[in-house]
């Protein structure tokens, strides 16, 4: 029986281990690097243990750094969470060989799975339909092996996951680069550079299904999960059941990945991984499926799965390396309702989903649907990790009630400070194309309008209760901001940058019974019960409450439909938006993992430069112009913040 258990991990994952292992009177133990220290998951454990460094590499990747924290806190179990250690065959062994119970399948079986060109190998021995693949070696003519496989064509890293060390390649001229890129990615990330081609599916879904396997030989599967709708290979969007899976198919999935499980002598939960053709893009053989990897860990979106089939896939994890046997067997399980999870992250859809850490002034939301929270009510998002702030599950009895209720819950939440993809996620679960089950994994790329969204027909009020709630008048502090002028006096104008475009708004103050009206740009707008942080708004007769909070120089305006963050234009240039021309900037805070130019070289426009990796991703540094390297102010493994010049280019004709 495990009475201490650390979790070897972070954020939402090592908050939803402890709650499973509390409820069944366990110890918890966390471990956290220096930036995490007063993280939630730090607070939620009953004992926690420093590791020195802030880099993942210095920290959570440390195995023995991990090791010495479960030995100093006394634990006499581990459980890995996803990412990170979990998926590493010598930590897994490292832990049972320190005499502690290992949360997780054999090392074996990791190490099987944890190769993904030979997972595809023993996927086929065990009758899985697979997709055309080369392994890369150093004897590999990359121009046969692309034309033999086809393009368009992914790079994909041996090891490792979630879009890491991928590269989706369109002709053969990409090629080259592309290996390279994925090689130095996959290096860094996962210690191994080994990468393989295979064919790329162009609008294929992406379905999953969740096995479980006791050490007694019972394997059993909970259906499974699409997660087709992914940005940069990563899942956004998650669901259970998949809307295109019938019985059929499922019994036909579920089998296929029980016979892969068992023939790996799989133990505790695990997921394998499917792309699935249907309809129009599978040709004659609709409902066609290929391997695509199998998780040998707890899933990111494991919850979808606990709430149609009424099961705690973690409390499960637990009993099963206590030695317990499965509780049902498969004809027990039955699935109920659907339930839709999305993944909120601090990052910016309208530029590439660009990482945006940073302070987090209040995050709040309702209790009405299951909020898996890495943050907690305020703090930062850190430039170390994943930028994920929660993930987000509804469950009902049908697919079009859970996204209705997801997409109000997300809605209504209050996230102050950092640009996250939230209202992006809120269009998506609202959008005509998801409720029909059209869910491909071109999703996002073929609506384009759900990144770059028309502006809200009456989207000036937000900015008008923004200008409004900036209001710092001496003599009464609910005044307007800024309103110096009396009644009858010419309208005011201020410029205001927003979250929603810039607005230039004008405006009349005029008060009557209480109430404040202002004639902005000719549209009579009212504003009832203005207080410091909240107001009624009463726009073209309709009346509406918004809550506002000011942070700084930066009024947040919360409608229960949406978020808009609002700051005064400055009369003067921003200088840090003035930084020099003649050379790229960083985007994010990150560190330093490449730097490709030296004083001298002659760079074209595009020509990458620099690439910094920040949030587990790399973000690269491009010549804006043809030019010549005059300096370079950084060096590999060297942390820079957002906005350091990286590289300064002179012209090319001197």
């Amino acid at each position: 029986m495990i009475s201490t258990l650390l979790v070897a991990n972070r954020g939402e994952i090592a908050r939803r281990v402890m709650r499973a292992a509390r409820a069944q009177g366990i110890r918890t133990v966390a471990v956290y690097s220096e930036p995490d220290a007063h993280d939630p998951h730090v607070t939620d454990a009953d004992r926690a243990v420093a590791l020195r460094g802030s880099t993942s590499a210095e920290t959570y990747l440390d195995a023995e750094q991990v090791l010495a924290a479960a030995r100093a806190a006394g634990a006499d179990a581990v459980h890995p969470g996803y990412g990170f250690l979990s998926e590493n065959a010598t930590f897994a062994r490292a832990v049972t060989g320190a005499g502690l119970t290992w949360v997780g399948p054999p090392p074996e079986a990791i190490e099987a799975m944890g190769v993904k060109h030979t997972a595809k190998d023993l996927a086929r021995a065990a009758g899985v339909p697979t997709l055309p693949d080369a392994l890369v070696t150093p004897s590999t003519d990359l121009a046969v092996a692309g034309d033999t496989i086809g393009f368009p064509l992914l790079v994909k890293a041996s090891a490792g996951g979630g879009g890491t060390g991928m590269r989706r390649v369109e002709r053969a001229g990409d090629l080259d680069e592309a290996v390279r890129s994925a090689r130095a990615e996959a290096q860094r990330s996962f210690g191994d550079d080994t990468v393989f081609l295979e064919r790329l599916l162009t609008a294929p879904r992406h379905v999953e299904i969740q096995v479980l396997a006791d050490a007694h030989g019972h394997v059993v599967h909970l259906g499974e999960r699409e997660c087709s709708i992914q940005r940069r290979q990563q899942k956004v969007v998650e669901e259970a059941p998949s809307p295109v899976v019938d019985d059929d198919l499922r019994a036909r999935m579920g089998a296929t990945a029980v016979a892969l499980s068992e023939k790996l002598g799989y133990v505790g939960a695990g997921t394998v991984e499917f792309l699935l053709e249907e309809g129009e893009h599978a040709g004659r053989d609709e409902g066609r499926f290929f391997f695509l990897e199998m998780n040998t860990r707890l899933q990111v979106e494991h919850p979808v799965t606990e709430e149609v089939w009424g099961v705690d896939l973690v409390a499960l994890q637990l009993s099963i390396a206590e030695g317990a046997e499965l509780p049902f067997v498969q004809d027990d399980l039955r699935p109920r309702g659907h339930a839709i999870e999305v993944r909120l992250y601090a990052e910016d859809p309208a530029h590439d989903d660009r990482p945006s850490p940073g302070p987090l002034h209040r995050y709040a939301h309702g209790t009405d649907l299951r909020w898996e929270d890495a943050v907690g009510a305020s703090g930062t998002v850190s430039a170390f990790s994943d930028p994920m702030i929660a993930k987000v599950v509804a469950h009902a009895a049908t697919r079009a009630a859970a996204a209705r209720r997801l997409a109000a819950g997300l809605a209504r939440a209050e996230i102050h400070g950092v640009t996250t993809n939230r209202d992006l996620l809120v269009r998506v679960l609202r959008d005509d194309d998801f409720l029909a089950g059209a869910t491909r994994t071109d999703f996002l790329e073929r609506h384009p309008g759900l990144r770059h969204p028309e502006r809200p027909p009456r989207a000036h009020v937000a900015a008008v209760v923004a200008t409004v709630a900036a209001a710092r008048r001496a003599d009464d502090p609910h005044a307007p901001p800024g309103f110096r002028l009396l009644r009858g006096t010419p309208p005011a104008r201020v410029e205001l940058e927003g979250s929603d475009g810039d607005r230039v708004v004008t405006y009349r103050l005029s008060a009557a019974r209480g109430d404040t009206t202002l004639d902005l740009d000719g549209t009579t707008i009212t504003l009832r019960d203005l207080g410091p942080d909240a107001v009624r708004v009463i726009d073209d007769g309709v009346e509406r409450a918004c809550r506002v909070a000011r942070y700084g120089a930066e009024t947040f305006v919360d409608d229960g439909e949406c978020s808009t963050a609002w700051r005064t234009r400055p009369r003067l240039p921003d200088t840090a938006a003035a930084l020099v021309a003649g050379g790229p900037v960083s985007e994010v805070p990150g560190t330093v993992v490449e730097v490709l130019v030296a004083p001298g070289d002659t760079v074209t426009a595009g020509q990458r430069l620099v690439v910094l990796e920040a949030m587990k991703m790399e973000h690269p540094a491009v010549a804006a112009a043809d030019g010549v390297v005059e300096s370079v102010h950084v060096e590999v493994g060297q942390f820079v913040e957002a906005h350091a010049t990286l590289v300064t280019l002179g012209s090319a004709d001197g």
